[in-house]
């Protein structure tokens, strides 16, 4: 994953479990597949829903969504499921079971 499209970063993470919280500002909320809201949320750049994202943004959202880089992109591009997201958060301590 080089620069990536707000709308397809968007897309992708709403298929892991995220919901968009506030339409203004594009705050992803992650939800659990227990339907609890989390603590764990991303920001998404303002703009066209066209444009591409740096790799600085994508680097703040991987950091946002507690994961280290390379795994984001997995969590994007579709290697790493909802599944095996949530595990890792749960491992991690940043959601509860």
């Amino acid at each position: 994953m080089g620069n990536a499209k707000r709308r397809e970063i968007e897309s992708a993470l709403c298929k892991k479990g995220f919901r968009i919280s506030n339409k203004d500002h594009r705050h992803l909320v992650y939800y659990t597949y227990n339907d609890k809201k989390t603590s764990v949320w991303t920001k998404v750049s303002h703009g066209s829903s066209h444009r591409d994202l740096s790799q600085h943004v994508l680097h703040q959202m991987a950091h946002q969504c507690r994961l280290p880089y390379p795994d984001f992109k997995k969590l994007i591009d579709c290697p790493m499921s909802r599944q095996e997201y949530e595990e890792f958060l749960v491992q991690q301590g940043f959601v509860k079971e």
